[in-house]
């Protein structure tokens, strides 16, 4: 047992404060860069630089390791390098009104270009209403009036002289012109008219008929005469409004003339005015068009010149950087407001509002790709845009209606945005293995790693990691000793004495509770005690099962064995998982074995309360007992195996060890000594291989003996290759140190069964025989028998 007995210290690495030569993190420089992440920092650069189309970027690791805080430091570095992008503004639509056009400008100029127009519209509105009401326009509109009054009185006078000839005078009646036959300049009555004879009737109603025709052409040349007039005073009123209104787009034209899509704008918006003359001539009277409801103000007419300033990058020194926390479709594309009026909903180019990746444009956009997947539309909306190299501002709610209705279509706006996805490893390759496109557009894989190597470089890092992070929040600083402290529980996270843990938010929360618990006990700097202190407080507050459960074992419900020696019967280890708090604790193993031909029966899994994992592991005895003891005889054997007092479920293949010495033990015949715990993978060789959770197994087995009472025989059996994964607690450590608990390192089951029993395990002879009364040899006599007696058995019943 001594060969493989492992000294106190080799069970727990711990960090040499000679190295340090700061007495507190205080003189310490802050900490720049990222500690430990060589091949993510290698492929940002790679990402970031190279500029080909679908080498946008998915970091991936698990949270705390540095990944968001990593890429928008580098990002924020590399901006202000970078050109500022171009501001975005989008233009009302002259021709429809439904396809609002967009406009490029420098950074910086949309904002002037939005305040040019804003005082052009101050202009107008204040400019044309003065043109209608000016002299100059009512003497021209006089002009035309009169002339037109002089035409129309000289039809109607001459109208009259042919009406008065043929014997008939003209009124003027509200439908027009009525004639009216006289006789000696007086107008016939009705009994007059009747009283003439037939030949005079005759004769009135010849002339009446000729005259009206002569009427009905007057009135054509009269109604050609007032169209003429508007005619005249509408291109009276286009030429006037013209002069007025081209001196206000001058001085703009030649502000703005290097931009030919705003040169084309100031002209259409020149030929809208003209042509919606009407609409911009002052109105005398309001207009109602509901009970009490008047119409908009005259000044509103002009809004459909203004400019939307879609994205604004005057206050920018660089690129953009957007980390869009919540993208929703509508946050990340862009959206179409509309406000109601009359109950119904109204928008215009005006209330087109930006999303992140307008914002983004030219620099870059990071995005949690959980949050992404989680919000509709978003992941395939984000797909097109990458593809298309645009952005498109749609209402995706459009697609869902039964009835089309008349909405806005801005006119997509080009792409140019290096877009960063954070996620967990499971969604890189889920998306990788799910969708054919993700290979397309996310080319960069940027992992970061979980631990990193325990080498003097990384843990000079630590320590400024810590001093870095004490500055930052206003924390007390730590000395030396706890500075060590703190690395040898980033290397028990891990559970490697030759690597550190690489979440970083860990370490930052025992950094900020070491802090309080100094504060709280008037300190002036972070000792090792604090850090020891913050350590258990974070244990007792999440150990409430684990107490609970070793309640049970002292008391005696969950059976389990510190002392003596029982033949098929071991103490297995477990790790309970509890979200982010892990325990170990003894398992009670039983194990019967007897003549048939079933092999090893997993209890477990007969009652489906086991993995898959774990049904392997036992699977793989049968391989381990065929090749060692069935090379001259058949196996006629079944074993039971059974994991007591478990009704929760069994995963991993760490107990296949276990179940193994509780079958040798069994069919040998011996006794395990009970205040040995055993862990251990096993593969059909019968090499122990390493498992996880061995310090909270080792420490949990230790828990149950210290309150049944350390005797100086108990102890725990790991495999070798886990010798590197010992991080164990000072407690521990110390009871090792004294004799009074030991540990065991095994490379193969013959070593671990002849610690367990106390008898050797022998091996194989050139002869094919076992050593005598060695384990091997009993069990294969056993095994043995159980074959003849099969055959006998056979013999006799067939």
């Amino acid at each position: 047992m001594d060969d493989y007995r492992l000294k106190p210290d080799v069970l727990c690495w711990r960090c040499d404060t000679t190295q340090f030569t700061f007495k507190t993190t205080g003189e310490l420089p802050l900490l720049e860069g990222t500690i430990g992440q060589d091949r993510a920092l290698t492929a940002i650069d790679f990402g970031l630089d190279i500029k080909d189309g679908g080498f946008n970027l998915f970091i991936l690791g698990q949270p705390g390791t540095g990944r968001s805080s990593t890429i928008k430091k580098i990002l924020e570095n590399r901006s202000s390098g970078n050109p500022v992008p171009n501001d975005w503004c989008y233009l009302h639509d002259l021709e429809d009104g439904t396809h609002p056009l967009h406009i490029r400008l420098p950074a910086g100029k949309g904002r002037e270009f939005k305040k040019d127009l804003d005082h052009l519209i101050e202009r107008l509105a204040e400019n044309i209403p003065k043109i209608f009401n000016s002299k100059e326009y009512e003497e021209q509109k006089k002009k035309i009036a009169v002339d037109y009054k002089s035409k129309h009185d000289a039809l109607i006078e001459e109208l009259e002289q042919e009406a008065k000839s043929k014997g008939f005078a003209l009124r003027r009646a509200v439908n027009g012109l009525v004639m009216m036959p006289v006789r000696y300049n007086e107008p016939l009555s009705q009994q007059e008219y009747e009283a003439l004879d037939d030949e005079a009737k005759a004769g009135i109603e010849k002339r009446g008929a000729e005259l009206q025709e002569r009427i009905d052409e007057v009135l054509r040349q009269v109604r050609a005469l007032e169209e003429e007039m508007r005619q005249k005073i509408t291109a009276m009123e286009k030429d006037i409004l013209l002069f007025s209104i081209v001196h206000l787009f001058d001085e703009l034209e030649r502000k703005y003339a290097e931009f030919d899509t705003i040169i084309e704008h100031f002209a259409r918006c020149k030929k809208d005015i003209i042509d919606r003359i009407d609409e911009v001539r002052p109105q005398k009277e309001p207009q109602v068009v509901l009970a009490g409801m008047k119409t908009q103000e005259e000044g509103t007419s002009f809004n459909r010149y203004r400019v939307n300033l879609l994205v604004d990058n005057s206050a920018l020194a660089g690129a953009p950087v957007i980390y869009e926390a919540n993208p929703t479709y509508f946050n990340l594309f862009g959206r179409i407001e509309h406000v109601i009026q009359m109950g119904n909903a109204m928008t215009n180019f005006e209330m087109i509002k930006a999303g992140a990746l307008h914002r983004a444009n030219g620099g870059y956009l990071i995005l949690d790709c959980r949050e992404v997947l989680f919000n509709i539309f978003s992941y395939e909306a984000l797909k097109r845009c990458i593809r298309n190299r645009e952005v498109k501002i749609e209402d995706m709610a459009e697609q869902f209606r039964l009835i089309a209705t008349v909405t806005l279509k801005p006119q997509p706006i080009p792409l140019d945005c290096k877009i960063v996805l954070i996620g967990a490893p499971l969604f890189y390759y889920l998306l990788f293995q799910l969708d054919p496109d993700f290979r397309k557009f996310f080319k960069v894989k940027v992992d970061f790693d979980e631990m990193m190597t325990s080498c003097r470089e990384h843990i000079q890092q630590y320590a400024l990691f810590i001093g870095t992070k004490c500055s930052e929040e206003k924390l007390l600083h730590f000395d030396p000793a706890a500075v060590a402290r703190t690395i040898e529980y980033a290397a028990r996270l891990v559970e490697d004495q030759e690597r550190l843990s690489c979440c970083f938010i860990d370490i930052a929360d025992l950094i900020r509770e070491a802090s309080f618990y100094a504060e709280k006990q008037s300190a002036d700097r972070v000792a090792e005690k604090h850090v020891g202190l913050a350590i258990e407080a974070r244990i007792y507050r999440s150990n409430k099962v684990e107490e609970r459960i070793q309640e049970l074992i002292d008391d005696g419900t969950i059976l389990v064995d510190t002392d003596g020696a029982v033949t098929g019967q071991v103490n297995g280890l477990t790790v309970y998982q509890l979200g982010d708090y892990s325990f170990g604790r003894p398992a009670r193993v039983t194990v019967r074995t007897f003549l048939g031909n079933k092999g090893m029966v997993n209890i477990e899994r007969e009652a489906k309360l086991s993995g898959p994992i774990h049904d392997k592991g036992v699977l793989i005895l049968n391989g381990f007992f065929g090749q060692r003891y069935a090379q001259d005889k058949p196996l006629a054997l079944s074993a039971s195996i059974c994991f007591e007092q478990v009704y929760s479920g069994v995963e991993g293949d760490s107990a296949s060890s276990t179940e193994l010495y509780g079958i040798l033990s069994s069919l040998s015949g011996l006794p395990i000594k009970q205040g040995i715990a055993v862990t251990g993978s096993v593969n059909q060789h019968g090499q122990v291989q390493p498992i996880g959770g061995v310090n909270q197994k080792i420490e949990g087995f230790y828990t149950v003996c210290k309150f049944r009472g350390l005797t100086g025989e108990q102890g725990v059996i790991i495999p070798r290759t886990n010798q590197r994964n010992l991080m164990l607690k000072p407690e521990v450590v110390e009871a090792v140190a004294e004799g009074k608990f030991h540990i065991w390192s095994i490379a193969t089951i013959d070593q671990g069964i002849e610690i367990l029993t106390g008898v050797p395990a022998g091996e194989l002879g050139e002869n094919g025989a076992w050593p005598e009364g060695t384990i091997n040899d009993l069990v294969d006599k056993r095994l043995r028998k159980f074959a003849e007696t099969a055959q006998s058995f056979n013999s006799k019943h067939n």
